[in-house]
């Protein structure tokens, strides 16, 4: 399965990942590549928990258009 990621870095430096698809499942890392390993780890073990807990797997994401 692939799931889109964002990829941000905080004022420390630190790579933070989230899964907008996956309520709470974010990650992070020294590293962009390390975040992004991270996150692999995190995405299937949320996806255990939410299945364990009955829970929906993924939630629906969109893409709006903003005119600014």
């Amino acid at each position: 399965m692939k799931f889109q990621v964002t990829i941000d870095r905080d004022e420390d430096g630190v790579w933070i990942v989230e899964c907008p698809s996956i309520p709470g499942c974010v990650s992070q890392g020294a590293t962009k590549k390390e975040a992004l390993l991270n996150v692999q780890d995190a995405i299937k073990l949320c996806l255990e928990v939410r299945a364990e807990r009955g829970l929906p797997l993924t939630v629906e994401t969109a893409q709006v258009e903003v005119v600014a």
